[in-house]
């Protein structure tokens, strides 16, 4: 992927990259987005759970979203997600740093109208979040779908930016007594609770289980 004025990474530069897999990498570790846009001549930014398939972020919400309203009207927008590793600790207060890998994309939404690909766009979310979990459910029905507005947007501009390692200080820091290092961040998910209302016999769900595994 071609890198663009908007998309190349001016800051530390050698932080960015514009390859394909390193950004769908990213993209497919994630599932909430941040998405900002000019509403009424100021700046808005909502997260929101999207899905990614081929060359391009799907998302969906209600019709009267005002989000979604406004994006199917072709505004300029940009989508940015970011995975945080790591608090880095320096000597310094000024070299203190995030290790982080996130993705930022440059583009324009296209809604989704074919009712085959409506579907095929909600089980990309839905799978995305948790595999194989669409198979599991009772899919939407004609009324659902119709409340539902799905807008599709390609990955054309787009770039990553991936910070990794110890920190960097400045040479005469090295010989403070000042501890340094990095913290790990790391994504732990609980085990399952089960509705109180459940049925009982109903087990936990392969989709579930594998994802908690992992």
């Amino acid at each position: 992927m071609k890198s663009t004025y908007k998309t190349k990474v001016k800051r530390t530069p050698k932080r960015g990259f514009y390859d394909k897999e390193t950004i769908y990498k990213i993209l497919d570790n994630d599932f909430i987005c941040q998405v900002a846009f000019i509403y009424e001549g100021y700046p808005v930014i909502i997260p929101t759970i999207y899905g990614r398939k081929d060359d391009f972020i799907y998302i969906h919400g209600a019709t009267v979203s005002r989000m979604l309203v406004e994006l199917e009207k072709g505004l300029p927008i940009s989508i940015n997600v970011t995975q945080t590793d790591g608090i880095v600790l320096a000597r310094s207060a000024f070299h203190h740093s995030l290790n982080y890998h996130s993705v930022t994309i440059f583009g324009e939404a296209l809604i989704v109208t074919d009712v085959e690909e409506q579907y095929k766009a909600l089980e990309i979310i839905s799978n995305q979040i948790i595999p194989n979990r669409w198979e599991e459910v009772r899919l939407p029905n004609d009324k659902e779908l119709k409340a539902t507005k799905i807008l599709k947007i390609p990955i054309a501009e787009a770039s990553a930016k991936i910070r990794i390692g110890p920190p960097v200080d400045d040479k005469e820091d090295y010989d403070l007594p000042i501890w340094a290092g990095v913290i790990p961040i790391i994504k732990i998910y609980g085990e399952p609770m089960a509705d109180p209302i459940l049925k009982e016999g109903i087990p936990i769900p392969e989709s579930v289980l594998s994802y908690i595994k992992k």
